[in-house]
């Protein structure tokens, strides 16, 4: 059913991964069949234009673009300053100046422009976190046969997303790396893990449901199955691939994660979000009430982020990782994207020989 849908081959969706991903990587995978994906929040219209083009150059299977769909909240004077005040003895540390911070580039929610430039370039699929877009965006993407795909944090969200148009939904399990696409839902503390949010979001939609949250072998696809999904989404694995934009500073703290390493917080966005445990978070707390709404937070905590890089620190580097990137291992993205699905049909194979045996002495009891 998701196959045809998306007119792959593999049911593989690699995780949009903002200022990770890449055309290489997104373009690897479609070449194993699976669903390439384009984060597009940090892009233009423009951009968005370019990037399509440059994966058409090198293959013609279908891929996905990502987008947000956050609501711009500009804060105001006092929230301002009640975070410099927060971020001030961190910028001291590092000798940076906090009031010399320029204006920096936000990441914008899908509007009219990014929708005209996605219907230029006819995608087969669009993904959206944080909900949907408004309903007249949505109705120009379906009119033009383009397939959308949204994630989910509850069976409330799962719902709403069908009832609002969505033609699958991505389930997305408190194990999963980078933001939280929670929307209807407010509370960090009632997020709901993968394999108890998946077979009830399956039991609740009538569309395909995608698993996302801590899959990085062919364990975790075979057991997403099983619960009742139709495809995976896998993010923290794809980080691993050469062809993803990670600094070797990354990639070595990733290759060093373990299963209690990571934690949710919102200190370098405003939004809840999964990523390595670093000293900013252990000294600052994984949570701080005074910290901007998404996405005005980053403007301050960028400086941060890129003078610890440029010193060789994890200290202030934002390190977006899921719960199983210990699972994980380094291979070209369309090698690993054939040797998950290889893997994961074996398992499948011998799952059911298990249960045939199973079925097979049940009858003789």
């Amino acid at each position: 059913m998701l196959l045809d849908l998306l007119q792959i081959e593999v049911p593989i969706i690699q995780a949009p991964m903002a200022g990770s991903d890449s055309v290489a990587l997104a373009r690897s995978v479609c070449s194993a069949g699976a669903l390439g994906s384009l984060a597009c929040a940090l892009l233009s219209a423009r951009e968005i234009r370019d990037a399509a083009r440059e994966i058409r150059q090198h293959v013609s299977r279908p891929f996905n673009l990502n987008f947000f769909c956050h609501t711009m909240q500009p804060p105001d004077a006092v929230a301002q300053e009640n975070w410099r005040k927060f971020l001030r003895p961190h910028y001291e540390r590092l000798a940076l100046d906090i009031d010399a911070v320029p204006e920096a580039r936000l990441r914008l929610p899908f509007d009219d422009e990014v929708c005209e430039a996605v219907e230029e370039v006819l995608p087969k699929a669009v993904s959206f976190h944080f909900g949907l877009p408004a309903p007249r965006l949505i109705d120009r993407l379906k009119t033009r046969g383009i397939r959308v795909l949204a994630s989910a944090t509850s069976v409330r969200e799962a719902v709403w997303l069908e009832d609002h148009g969505c033609d699958a939904i991505i389930a997305q399990g408190f194990e999963a790396g980078g933001h939280r696409a929670l929307f209807l839902e407010t509370s960090v503390a009632s997020q709901v893990g993968l394999f108890a949010l998946l077979p009830q979001v399956a039991d609740a939609v009538s569309v395909p449901v995608i698993a996302a949250g801590g899959i990085a072998d062919a364990r975790g696809i075979v057991a997403a199955f099983a619960l009742g999904a139709s495809g995976v989404q896998i993010g923290t694995a794809y980080l691993f691939c050469p062809e993803a934009r990670v600094s070797p500073l990354y990639r070595r703290a990733l290759e060093h994660a373990t299963d209690t390493g990571t934690a949710i917080t919102n200190l370098f966005t405003g939004r809840p979000a999964r990523g390595l445990v670093n000293r900013y978070l252990n000294e600052a707390g994984p949570f701080c009430e005074t910290a901007l709404p998404f996405p005005y937070a980053a403007t301050l905590v960028a400086p941060l982020r890129v003078a610890s890089e440029d010193a060789g620190s994890l200290d202030y580097m934002q390190l977006w990782a899921g719960q199983a990137a210990g699972l994980a291992s380094a291979l070209p993205a369309e090698e690993l994207t054939r040797k998950l699905a290889s893997e994961a049909l074996d398992l499948l194979g011998s799952v059911r020989v298990a249960a045939r045996h199973i079925g097979a002495n049940s009858k003789s009891l």
